[in-house]
């Protein structure tokens, strides 16, 4: 039994440090070398119990080799052999009491080391620890990632990315280093060796949604705009809540002039945002813009009956929510679409409110547009002239005090217009317009 019992010993003090020194000898990471490690041991102990019980049956033993006699002749031929070395190195001999104190001694300081090195590993506060545990073995992802956080926390930002690029290293399949690198490297514009550091990673993970986000993303910084698209689509059909690459997509195509596909993505955007598993906290102004967004593609793509629900949305939820200005945006571009249906009555109404709300709101930016806008609704809708030129002088007026608000070259062109279908009476108007435009904002059918 003695040979026995030194082939156990022999084989727990091995396993202590054995993936210590198998990670750093195959750089392998030294969770996945631990759980390499430990899946042999169970796999050679599988065998070695299955093959002991098999052949203690005998009709087993004479499948496999023919006979009761064969199956006895190599067990003492293997045994004899194995048992005579075991014998051997337990035994008092020089030779072998020399082997047992070397292997005894170098299992001790590879246990030794390896204890150090998880002892340092754990001081997560100490960036010295965890420096001195990185150089007994680098290829710890998870060591690495805790020195680049406190190295990150110090202000050390090139430490840092040495310790990422290591656990990258390491670990090439774990998208946690490669997500904090990429952040650092866009965080100092360094947009080049970002997009070099997401085609690397697509290698080892061709099908990571983030990935392709992060990398479609990049390819549109430079102008890859083909490829951006196809990044944002195949991250889709990958993952089909991926409700961002909606929303790149949408802004890309309603860039390139697509402005139907594009309120097919802001819809499906909203959709995925609005259901109970996607519903994560976000700016209401955020969302109200997005819908805003895709209003306008509808509008300008035909579809005027959708656009004008859009923009009712976006008004409900901006009232809601007290966003005013963008209440007043959607109820704006409301007027126009009901103006242009011919629905003036309804245009009328909205004008008027959105007037109101930029007043209330002191935007004297919007309000100079919205008088303008209101002006030329009341002359093409066969309205009183007077009312029209008085909305296009209050225009004008505000304009001056805001000079980064300017107005469409038209104004000019029909106020002249409008001051010679007046005539005389355009005088009194310019002298004190404020009872007219009292009036056209009260204005009904």
């Amino acid at each position: 039994m003695a040979y026995f019992a030194v082939l156990v010993a022999g084989g727990i003090a091995l396993f202590i440090p054995g993936p210590w020194l198998a990670s750093r000898a195959f750089h392998y990471d030294l969770t996945t070398s631990f759980l390499i490690f430990g899946a042999l041991v169970n796999i050679h102990h599988f065998i070695l119990d299955g093959a002991i019980w098999k052949l203690r049956d005998g009709r087993i033993a004479s499948l496999l080799l023919n006979s009761k006699e064969k199956v006895e002749q190599a067990i003492t031929n293997a045994g004899g052999s194995v048992v005579s070395r075991m014998r051997w190195l337990a035994g008092d001999t020089p030779g072998a009491r020399r082997l047992q104190v070397g292997a005894a001694v170098l299992l001790l300081a590879w246990g030794t080391v390896d204890q150090v090195h998880h002892y340092l590993s754990l001081r997560s506060d100490d960036v010295t620890s965890l420096q001195r545990a990185a150089i007994l073995d680098a290829f710890d992802s998870q060591l690495q990632m805790r020195l680049a956080r406190k190295e990150m926390e110090n202000g050390n930002s090139q430490q840092a990315e040495l310790a990422w690029r290591r656990a990258m290293q390491a670990s090439p399949s774990d998208p946690g280093p490669k997500q904090a690198l990429l952040k650092l490297l866009l965080e100092q514009k360094r947009f080049d060796e970002a997009l070099s550091l997401t085609e690397a990673s697509l290698k080892y993970s061709p099908n990571d949604p983030n990935l392709l986000l992060d990398h479609g993303i990049l390819s549109l910084q430079f102008d890859h705009r083909d490829e951006a698209l196809k990044d944002w689509n195949q991250a889709l059909k990958i993952d089909p809540n991926q409700n961002l690459a909606h929303l790149y997509l949408a802004h890309e195509l309603d860039r390139g002039g697509k402005a139907q596909e594009a309120a097919t993505h802001y819809r499906a955007f909203l959709e995925q945002i609005s259901r109970p598993d996607g519903r994560k906290k976000r700016a209401p102004a955020l969302i109200i813009g997005i819908v805003l967004r895709m209003a306008d593609c509808q509008a300008r793509s035909s579809q005027s009956d959708l656009a004008l629900k859009s923009y009712q949305m976006a008004e409900t939820l901006a009232a809601a929510t007290k966003q005013p200005k963008l209440e007043s945006v959607a109820a704006i571009n409301q007027a126009e679409l009901q103006a242009k249906a011919g629905k003036l009555d309804e245009a009328l109404a909205l004008y008027q409110k959105t007037l109101q709300l930029d007043s209330s709101n002191g935007d004297n930016s919007a309000s100079a547009v919205d008088w303008f806008a209101y002006g030329r609704f009341l002359d093409e809708s066969g309205f009183p002239e007077r009312l029209a030129y008085a909305c296009l002088l209050k225009a004008q007026a505000v304009a001056e005090t805001t000079p980064k608000t300017p107005l469409p070259e038209s104004v000019v062109a029909t106020t002249s217009r409008l001051e010679k279908h007046l005539g005389p009476a355009a005088v009194s108007v310019r002298r004190n317009p404020e009872p007219l435009l009292q009036e056209a904002i009260q204005l009904r059918r």
